[in-house]
């Protein structure tokens, strides 16, 4: 049952179980708009969608779909809300076991690795949606978005690289307020395009798109790390083959 955070536990003691019922179907029926117009999005691609498909695809009819959103833009920025909620808490998760700077970094590209075999659908669809908010939506709207998900934003990377100078874990010479910034664009960056292009980077390349990405990463981590004898860092926070731990991504 969907929880309203603005009751407190005696006002939801009193609800009537068909009020409950009615909220629960409304969270299902949302949903189900959003799973259908993801779907359709990463098949056919957003632009080439329209709110005819969608309605098609969940199986509602048009006046139950406007119930929910106003467009088609609607759609795509509640998937895109979903999505980093989702990411977000995953990565902190991950971020919050590990003990050093560099291992946090380390476990945050973990993570990412394993959504491009284990979520590319939805790595898709963010860089569908990457095209399309560089040519119609403005910055303020995407920050708001983030600053909703992630309340700590950029500032968090910065003491990130500040901690990772301070324990030893991270060169010297990094720049807090530029450094993780430039990388997680880099990153991000590798991780859409390998997820867009597929088979044909494979075909291009003779390499599959996980060994590609987990070579960027290994790389820029190295760029990073401070200087002396060579740790086991990454080794110790990844995964052996065969041994992957599964999430919903």
């Amino acid at each position: 049952m969907s929880v309203d955070p603005d009751k407190g536990p005696a006002d939801r003691m009193n609800e009537s179980p068909k009020r409950g019922s009615y909220r629960s179907h409304r969270v299902r029926q949302r949903q189900r708009i959003l799973d259908a117009a993801e779907k359709l999005f990463d098949e056919q691609g957003i632009d080439r969608v329209t709110i005819a498909d969608i309605v098609q695809g969940a199986g509602i009819r048009p006046s139950t779909l406007y119930e929910y959103f106003s467009n088609k833009d609607d759609i795509v920025w509640a998937i895109v809300a979903d999505v980093f909620a989702d990411w977000a808490r995953l990565a902190k998760e991950e971020m919050d076991a590990a003990p050093t700077a560099l291992d946090k970094i380390t476990a945050l590209f973990e993570f990412m690795a394993q959504g491009l075999t284990e979520g590319t659908s939805k790595i898709r669809f963010m860089a569908q949606f990457d095209a399309m908010y560089a040519r119609q939506w403005s910055p303020e709207r995407l920050l708001s978005l983030e600053a909703q998900v992630s309340p700590g934003g950029l500032a968090y990377f910065s003491s990130l690289v500040r901690q990772g100078i301070e324990d030893g874990t991270l060169r010297s010479d990094l720049d807090p307020e530029l450094t993780m910034q430039a990388v997680i664009n880099a990153v991000v960056g590798a991780q859409r395009r390998l997820a867009s292009l597929g088979n044909r980077v494979e075909v291009e390349y003779g390499q599959p798109i996980d060994r590609l990405f987990r070579e960027t990463i290994r790389i820029l981590l190295l760029g990073m790390r401070a200087p002396g004898p060579p740790t086991q860092v990454h080794e110790r926070n990844s995964p052996k083959a065969g041994q992957k731990k599964k999430r919903s991504l």
